[in-house]
């Protein structure tokens, strides 16, 4: 669900304004973030605001599947996990920081 209209050259207007009002110390952490990215508060938040809306939107998508394919999906989460040494390796190795 990618939108290539959230993102554009400096050149292109936006045809819609959007307002909101926050405390001064969100719009303080919000300056922050931005900063750190190289961003105006308004890309920040625009960018920010808008991944979070298509996270949403993609979390609730539907995808419909016959009985068939149901049954073979439904084994495979019911299925125990398969043996990865590679993510057992991650999973049990300590962070050099502990």
């Amino acid at each position: 669900m990618y939108d290539s209209a959230c993102e554009g050259s400096v050149s292109r207007t936006r045809d819609v304004t959007i307002n909101i009002r926050a405390k001064q110390s969100q719009r303080d952490v919000i300056d922050r973030a931005a900063e750190v990215q190289g961003k105006s508060r308004s890309e920040f938040m625009l960018e920010s605001s808008y991944q979070k809306a298509q996270d949403v939107l993609l979390d609730r998508s539907f995808f419909g599947l016959d009985e068939l394919k149901f049954k073979q999906f439904v084994a495979l989460l019911d299925a125990p996990p398969t043996q990865d040494e590679k993510l057992h390796t991650l999973l049990t190795t300590k962070a050099p920081w502990d």
